[in-house]
């Protein structure tokens, strides 16, 4: 029978100090530990171990072409691995600690592993708002490499049951921060020059990173990989899932949004005050538990009703989308 990981509370200020403890070790030892971030669960090893990094891809079954996010202390320990311009500069100090990673050019001095690059010249850098996120970065003294504390291309975690849900025994220790506040990954987006182009929708929204940096944000190229969550089938829940449903069909479960709310017992609504902040920090859990019932309950299915795509919106639909995709 396979062991499950130990789980360590924060409540209280002896279990945080345990936990930090056992973090640091886990860390140093070359092991990966999931964490709690502002935005969603984190699976976190050592950025500069080969064998950490390999750990976590190994973990979550991550396909080795998709780049891994590397969360650091503040900026400066970000410009010892990426070439910060000026509007990169200006978009960190804005931003920064929080839910926004920058891919920016790899520095000639960059020591961090080629794995969470992917093979790709650019490294993903963010500073965590997570006050123990940066407490462990600071306690190991290494940057962090911490993709979402899940099997790869499932649903996000945004409490620790969750991860242990979906890691199992693939990893020896889960620290419980409770729910998470953000509840969707952050905004990437690519910085090269003056040029700023956004690769996934998240935690901030893309006007609010335009106005910052003074300037409408690109596209990306077609198809192309450079960052975390741009794959097709992503997000994904073991139930089908069907958008833009604007009322309940008998055989399925519903993901309501303000007054498209679906049946009693078999529905969760992401906000019924239409509240993009909250739904955002609702979605990967009320999708974890709708699917739950659409295997207790034998159901065809998820319908999810239409969510604004403005601010937070846009992200939420990016998600969405994502996990309605054809499996690969």
């Amino acid at each position: 029978m396979t062991k499950g990981p130990e789980i360590i509370s924060l409540k209280t200020p002896e279990e945080r100090r345990r936990a930090l403890a056992g973090a640091t070790r886990a860390i140093l030892a070359g092991d990966p530990v999931a964490i709690p971030t502002e935005t969603v669960y984190g699976l976190a090893a050592d950025a500069a171990n080969d064998r950490a990094v390999a750990r976590i891809y190994e973990a979550k079954g991550r396909p080795a072409f998709n780049p891994l996010i590397v969360h650091v202390a503040d900026i400066d320990m970000a410009r010892e691995f990426g070439e910060f311009s000026r509007v990169a500069e200006t978009l960190a100090v804005a931003f920064w600690p929080g839910p926004l990673t920058l891919v920016l050019p790899r520095t000639s001095r960059c020591g961090l592993s080629l794995l969470v690059s992917a093979g790709l010249e650019t490294i993903a850098l963010r500073a965590p708002r997570s006050a123990f996120a940066q407490e462990l970065i600071r306690s190991a003294g290494r940057p962090l490499a911490a993709p979402s504390a899940n099997a790869s291309g499932s649903i996000s975690p945004t409490s620790a049951e969750h991860v242990r849900e979906s890691l199992g025994g693939r990893i020896g220790l889960i620290i419980d921060g409770g729910p998470c506040g953000v509840g969707v990954e952050s905004t990437i987006v690519k910085v090269e020059g003056e040029r700023v182009t956004l690769l996934r929708p998240g935690g901030i929204a893309r006007a609010e990173i335009a106005r910052v940096a003074g300037r409408a944000l690109e596209a990306p190229a077609p198809h192309a990989i450079e960052a975390p969550g741009m794959m097709q089938s992503h997000y994904a829940p073991r139930a089908p899932l069907r958008l833009g449903a604007a009322e309940q069909r008998q055989d399925e479960a519903f993901l309501g949004f303000g007054k498209i709310a679906g049946r009693p017992g078999a529905a969760l609504n992401l906000s019924a005050a239409g509240d993009l902040v909250e739904a955002a920090a609702n979605l990967f859990s009320h999708l974890r538990a709708l699917d739950a019932l659409c295997a207790e309950k034998g159901l065809a299915g998820i319908a999810a009703a239409p969510v604004p795509d403005e601010g937070l919106g846009e992200a939420i639909n990016d998600r969405l989308a994502r996990a309605a995709s054809p499996r690969d």
